[in-house]
């Protein structure tokens, strides 16, 4: 079906579109409302009254998800590049701002929520209290271009060329333990030589096997007897002697339950990390402050 925008074009305005267009992309409209800031019924209210204006109907309402119907998609062609347009002069009218009051959003992983963000965020209210700090704790990538924040810790370098990173530091990896757990793992004198050791990870297959078997470690999903994504239940499991762990450096050495194990074989992995942010936001004030005093944490405290 072809869509005349001209016709209803007085009848549309950007919030109905953006709804759609955050439902397109999300395939829910439940996480396209937690997206945007408004509720459930606010974001479905407005995307009927889209499909009223336009006398079509966009979504196909699955038990599994959205799904767009052809008139749907004829309408994200138009729609996506306004999104991508006003995506960027968000990102430029951000960066015009020379106030040092007002808020900046972080992204940063679990681990380094639980053991390095209450330092970092009392260090960052102590030289910049005017500035009020939104903290996202998710391990899956932030995308900086959509304002899901507006810096990011990251364990990798961006590829893309608008971002702007920084490299913090070399974290090196280490697997922790209770003594008791890792003395009954012995001392093999190469990784090839590893028996039963039970480590609690985020899965049993993917990328960490992969980098291990790289380097030497013939582990499998043998060796992963429980996993779990959230890392600070590694952390706990751990510490219950359940297993190993797998915990930067600066974070496991710190507690003093656990000790290093395997420690004559080198660090399994050693991850990069960086501070992102997006190009245009780096000339604002306020987040350029605490891009630099992220920085200045990490160069004097981690």
């Amino acid at each position: 079906m072809r869509i005349c925008m001209a016709n209803q074009y007085e009848q549309l305005d950007w919030n109905a579109l953006k709804a759609f267009l955050t439902a397109a992309r999300e395939g829910s409209f439940s996480k396209a409302a937690k997206h945007i800031g408004v509720t459930q019924p606010t974001l479905s209210r407005q995307i009927y009254n889209l499909e009223s204006a336009l006398n079509v109907t966009l979504f196909e309402r699955l038990s599994t998800g959205l799904v767009l119907t052809d008139a749907g998609q004829h309408l994200l062609e138009f729609t996506a590049p306004m999104g991508m347009a006003a995506q960027q002069v968000s990102l430029a009218v951000s960066g015009l701002s020379s106030d040092l009051e007002g808020e900046v959003s972080l992204s940063v992983s679990e681990i380094d929520a639980l053991f390095r963000l209450p330092a970092i965020t009392a260090f960052l209210r102590e030289h910049a209290p005017t500035i009020r700090l939104t903290i996202h704790v998710n391990n899956s990538i932030s995308d900086l271009k959509r304002r899901d924040a507006d810096i990011a810790i990251r364990s990798f370098q961006p590829t893309e060329l608008d971002l702007i990173a920084r490299r913090l530091v070399d974290e090196p990896i280490w697997f922790y333990g209770l003594p008791d757990t890792v003395a009954r793992y012995g001392s093999p004198a190469q990784p090839k030589d590893l028996g039963a050791v039970e480590i609690i990870g985020f899965e049993r297959e993917g990328d960490l096997l992969r980098r291990l078997h790289a380097l030497g470690w013939p582990l499998t999903e043998q060796h992963f007897p429980i996993v779990t994504p959230f890392q600070g239940l590694q952390w706990e499991l751990v510490k219950k002697g359940l297993g190993l762990g797998l915990f930067p450096q600066t974070i496991g050495d710190k507690e003093p339950s656990f000790v290093r194990a395997f420690e004559h074989f080198g660090a399994p992995i050693t991850v990069p990390l960086w501070l992102v942010t997006h190009r245009e936001l780096h000339t604002n004030p306020r987040i350029r402050k605490v891009f630099d005093l992220i920085t200045q944490w990490f160069q004097e405290y981690d």
